[in-house]
């Protein structure tokens, strides 16, 4: 269905897919293959030429991970998506798509602790610095660039702090310097906000996370806009002949998702951080409830905010639903369905109390994750 004018939960549910032409299922089919045969010499040619479109390997692209990546792209309301391995490979290949040593980021300090670790220590590495600003000052951002910046980065709803940006006021800062925003968009999901409707360019996700919603599946996605001018003179790669891939110039040649190519023609084909296609066909399943996990979400989520901000033992609670709240404003205005999952709160007592507060919950334990139930 590549329709877009259907509602959210239509596009959850049949975005990106048409009963399989050789069988009619109506449900998505797992293709769990790694090849797939040409039709001739002159066929296979084409593909791995990147003058016609089907798959090669599914390093990739598989077909049911393309049902995947186009129901994101529908639902982020972008032009084109491709999928990782995980939520961590989504963020390196995204920036590693576009940046190069030299270049500078200037990134959100209110980051989930694996992205600022990427940042901070693995990129540097590789040549590539970035600059950690406040982000409740958006001015932040501009201050901090310098003539080799090439992305500014930031999350949606900070994860764990749950910080919302003022997207628009990033995007129009990225705007004005020539580089694209890339926003973080795990916390949220597109059901909660769409950072691409308020001028951000690149959209990342964990789909390990709320997208695929049961605690059981690792993967992530990147999504653009179609909308960032790549041939302003500062991202030469975009614009030039790719040596790996026969002289194709990937802007000139694919467009408004010519970062998208690049992505899955260079980046997963080099570093293969690929999403399986049995974990695209579990995100799948995930999504088509993304809705109504998420209203109950919101709506647990408030009245555990509700309750922990009248608590006696309880020193403070940072939930953006929250009326005074200081970012409650901007939750309205970026996610007016509803606040994020699991407002982090303080009590007053000492470390030792509040681990004997979590020991004997059993009903509600506490792992590394969020988005499952479970």
């Amino acid at each position: 269905m590549a329709d877009r004018n259907f509602g959210f939960e239509t596009l959850c549910l049949h975005a990106g897919q048409i009963p399989d032409p050789a069988t009619g299922a109506r449900a998505t089919p797992l293709y769990q293959t790694t090849s797939y045969v040409f039709d001739s010499a002159d066929h296979a040619a084409s593909l791995f030429n990147l003058a016609t479109f089907g798959n090669v390997y599914t390093r990739l692209s598989n077909p049911t991970t393309a049902v995947f990546e186009e129901r994101m792209a529908a639902l982020e309301n972008g032009r084109a998506a491709v999928a990782t391995a995980t939520g961590q490979a989504a963020e390196m290949a995204a920036v590693l798509t576009i940046l190069k040593a030299g270049d500078h980021i200037v990134s959100s300090s209110t980051l989930y602790g694996g992205t600022h670790t990427l940042f901070d220590v693995n990129l540097r590495k590789l040549g590539i610095e970035t600059t950690f600003v406040d982000a409740d000052d958006p001015e932040n951002f501009r201050k901090a660039l310098r003539p080799n910046t090439r992305l500014l980065y930031a999350e949606t709803i900070g994860n764990p702090g749950l910080n919302v940006l003022d997207i628009e006021a990033v995007a129009a800062i990225a705007k004005d310097a020539g580089v694209p925003l890339m926003i973080d968009n795990t916390v949220a999901t597109p059901y909660l906000c769409r950072p691409l409707d308020h001028g951000a360019d690149i959209v990342v996700h964990s789909a390990t996370k709320y997208i695929g919603g049961h605690g059981t599946t690792m993967g992530g996605v990147i999504v653009e806009s179609g909308r960032f001018n790549w041939a302003n003179g500062k991202f030469p790669e975009m614009v030039t002949p790719s040596p790996g891939y026969h002289g194709v110039i990937f802007y000139e040649t694919f467009g408004d998702f010519g970062y998208t190519m690049k992505a899955r023609m260079e980046t997963m084909r080099v570093y293969g951080p690929t999403l399986s296609p049995f974990n695209a066909w579990q995100l799948l399943q995930g999504l088509e409830t993304l809705h109504v996990r998420m209203d109950r979400h919101c709506s647990n989520a408030l009245a555990v905010a509700e309750f922990l901000s009248q608590h006696p033992q309880v020193a403070w609670v940072n939930y953006p639903g929250l009326k005074g709240n200081r970012y409650y404003e901007l939750a309205r205005k970026y996610m007016p369905k509803g606040g994020p999952d699991g407002p982090p709160f303080a009590a007053k007592a000492a470390a030792r109390a509040a681990e004997k507060f979590l020991e004997p919950a059993r009903s509600r334990p506490h792992p590394a994750k969020i988005g499952a139930p479970n």
